[in-house]
């Protein structure tokens, strides 16, 4: 009689086999290497491997890389922001298949009135941070998202696309029913650019030999093309043709900044953050109407408190206005984040709190600007106290945002709004011209003292030019902007160029020179 064979088996005694890997429904995401591979979640921002970019974008997007190297200088304030912003916009929207929002109108009619700044004021400094607020305002609209994270991650995601737009340009391919067209051949381009380029240079010097008037013409429309030269306008070639295609590639495949958030925290029982609220307000109320004489008494308080100078009073008032100002929006923001609204009371008593801090808060601000404003009516304005006054207005308009969203429960418009608020402040700053503002009041002064500050002034740019025709010649001779030449059409300044060309003079200014205070 045969004995049953024993059954061996594969794994050793006590051994658990692992669960079976879960259900997947479609194609398993790309993994580190393969094509379509992202380190960002597939949720937030997938990786199309198959995509392409449309032909008319990038024979657009070359187009406007041409235009812009020949009008765009990254070192001189210019038309070239303002030709290049709109050009990107006009051929990023119009070569999507959507049309712009209203957020995105706003968002581009802001970043456009940000970009013409350097075209029409001189003044380098008030130059650079409209150009920086550009940049913020412009990346933002074309990224989108409603959230604190989508706001600040927005202006550094173009420097993530290149790794996907270069590959998504290289797959270009004509429009589908199009048919593909015939492209001529490398020998043609080269014959018909040789041919071009040589009568133009035959008959244009010439012509330029034969009249000294389109000699002149000639010279400034034709720019010069030394060795640097052609480097800088190929990078602006380069940096042209990126945003183009960078903006398209949002248009069509934009991330989902707001994925990133982070999720509402558990509501915290109400007296937990009631009574330090509570105590914050009563604390503010109380500094609010025992220091009211000092908030508001501007020159009479100034000239009645022993030992008290103009900027002793602005000082104070300005760095009251930094810490409170920083310190209490740090509290609402942990406050908003806890607080539960569930029920009306809750609702309610969020409401008292936080709205009575904001009021007590743009109390200060107005005291604070109004320090400011009796200082620079002591001493004179400075770009530096306008650019206070501006910081001020727009720390004001961010509580005021703050207390409207909390009367409505609802804050979804609030991270743009605060954005779009410093970028208006700031227009309204480059609105006012803020150095020949600063010049008219040192003018000003001039006719009450008989002195000017011609040092700060010769520290100004070409924008006081027309206020420095209030002053007598002499006067008017030292204060002058110094000594330049025209700029070509493509570095055309609206500032410098109704600016008249000065000259040197021998003129002892030493007598008309104060002290910057």
């Amino acid at each position: 009689m045969n004995q049953p064979t024993p059954v061996t088996h594969p794994y050793p005694r006590g051994y658990v086999a692992p669960p079976p890997p879960p259900l997947m429904i479609g194609p398993l995401p790309p993994r580190h290497g393969e094509p379509g591979w992202s380190i960002w979640p597939v949720r937030v921002w997938p990786n199309p491997v198959a995509a392409a970019a449309p032909r008319r974008l990038v024979a657009a997007a070359v187009l406007a890389g041409a235009v812009g190297a020949a009008v765009w200088r990254l070192g001189s304030l210019s038309i070239g922001y303002v030709v290049v912003g709109v050009m990107v916009f006009a051929i990023v929207y119009g070569t999507s298949q959507r049309r712009p929002s209203r957020r995105e109108w706003w968002g581009t009619a802001v970043t456009v009135a940000l970009l013409a700044v350097p075209g029409l004021l001189a003044a380098e400094w008030l130059g650079v941070l409209c150009l920086m607020a550009a940049w913020l305002v412009g990346w933002n609209t074309l990224v989108g998202g409603r959230t604190w994270t989508a706001v600040l991650a927005g202006p550094l995601i173009p420097w993530v696309l290149p790794a996907r737009v270069i590959g998504w340009a290289r797959r270009a391919r004509p429009a589908p029913g199009s048919g593909r067209p015939r492209r001529p051949s490398v020998t043609r381009i080269t014959i018909v650019a040789a041919v071009t380029v040589g009568l133009t240079v035959v008959f244009g010097g010439l012509f330029a030999s034969a009249d000294p008037a389109f000699a002149s013409l000639v010279d400034h429309l034709v720019p010069s093309w030394r060795g640097d030269e052609f480097v800088a306008r190929s990078v602006v070639f380069v940096i042209v043709v990126s945003f183009v295609l960078f903006g398209g590639y949002l248009m069509r495949f934009p991330p989902r900044l707001d994925a990133l958030a982070p999720a509402r925290m558990k509501a915290v029982p109400s007296w937990e953050w009631a009574i330090p609220l509570a105590v914050l307000d009563m604390l503010f109320l109380g500094f609010v109407a025992v220091q009211a004489t000092v908030l508001f008494g501007g020159h009479t308080h100034v000239l009645q408190t022993e030992g008290l100078t103009y900027a002793e009073y602005a000082r104070q008032g300005f760095w009251q206005l930094l810490w409170v100002s920083a310190l209490t929006l740090l509290v609402l923001s942990a406050v908003i984040r806890v607080a539960g609204r569930e029920s009306a009371p809750d609702r309610r008593l969020l409401r008292i709190l936080v709205g009575t801090l904001c009021v007590m808060s743009v109390v200060v601000v107005i005291s604070a600007i109004h320090r400011m404003w009796v200082y620079q009516q002591a001493y004179g304005f400075s770009t530096e106290r306008l650019m206070v006054i501006t910081i001020e207005l727009w720390l004001g308009a961010v509580f005021v945002f703050v207390l409207a969203a909390g009367v409505a429960m609802t804050g979804r418009w609030l991270p743009r709004a605060v954005l779009l608020a410093g970028a208006v402040a700031l227009l309204g700053l480059a609105a006012t011209n803020p150095e020949r503002l600063i010049a008219d009041r040192n003018i000003d002064r001039y006719e009450q003292t008989g002195q000017l500050d011609t040092a700060y002034l010769l520290r100004l740019s070409p924008d006081i030019e027309p206020a420095l025709a209030r002053l007598p010649e002499p006067m008017r001779l030292c204060a002058q902007y110094r000594v330049r030449e025209p700029d070509p059409w493509y570095e055309f300044n609206l500032s410098r160029w109704r600016a008249p060309l000065s000259s040197e003079s021998g003129i002892d200014c030493t007598a008309y020179w104060s002290e910057v205070r």
